[in-house]
């Protein structure tokens, strides 16, 4: 049994889980600003020490999953093939994130209520989902390193699949996680998918047949009389 089962005794929650839920029941009932991390700690029955043994800070405690959730996307990059689709690849590796907040709607939606609330709050989600960007901009730049523009091109499509992402997501958490989460990033992927996956072919432009026409005249003949044979056989053909 590990340590962090057996602090929280039989039958009871896991101790990180413990003090995730007993902080969003205070952030519900008084709000981020006016708890403090001596508050949680009491509500859930331990220490100080065991809250700053799981999470380095209180803003932490609003994101207890994102860790795991980058590791596990890093590791699932790293697992793929040279044969796998890149952009393909790194739009599966985003549903990761979107498998996250679906395990859990309610807590999902309260903690997007509470991050809109919160400035400080919205400033560490953007530094959550910048490290999300970034481990999907180093896979693509690998994949891209002959490429020419190739670290440009890995930028660009992890800011597009992030934002394509974010906005389907965002639109289902407004919704109170009503429908399926994963329609909505599926269709918001493809749109990445169809932009940038593959190699576009360029359009065929059709040549047209031009006419070449050879005038044969007298050295030091007027440049008028040059004109007038070209026009005169022009005017034949």
């Amino acid at each position: 049994m590990s340590s962090e089962k057996a602090e929280a005794g039989p039958g009871k929650p896991p101790m990180r889980d413990a003090l995730v839920a007993a902080a969003f029941q205070l952030f519900l009932e008084r709000g981020y600003e006016q708890t403090t991390v001596d508050d949680i700690v009491a509500l859930a029955g331990v220490g100080r020490r065991s809250f700053f043994r799981y999470f380095p800070s209180k803003e932490d405690v609003v994101f207890p999953d994102h860790e795991r959730c980058l590791a596990d996307m890093t590791a699932f990059l790293a697992e793929g093939s040279d044969d796998d689709e890149p952009v393909g690849r790194v739009c599966d590796a985003a549903r990761l994130v979107l498998r996250m907040y679906a395990e859990n709607p309610t807590f999902s939606v309260q903690r997007y209520r509470l991050t809109k609330q919160v400035p400080g709050l919205r400033a560490y989600e953007l530094s959550v989902v910048w490290h999300y960007e970034r481990a999907l901009a180093e896979y693509l730049r690998r994949r891209f390193a002959t490429r020419r523009d190739g670290t440009l091109q890995a930028d660009v499509i992890a800011a597009a699949v992030v934002a394509a992402h974010n906005n389907a997501l965002r639109s289902w958490l407004r919704s109170d996680g009503q429908g399926e989460a994963s329609t909505a990033v599926g269709h918001a992927l493809a749109y990445v998918q169809s932009a940038f996956g593959g190699t576009p072919v360029p359009p065929a432009v059709a040549r047209q047949e031009e006419d070449v026409v050879v005038v044969v005249s007298r050295r030091g003949a007027p440049l008028w009389r040059v004109v007038q044979e070209i026009e005169a056989t022009l005017g034949r053909g």
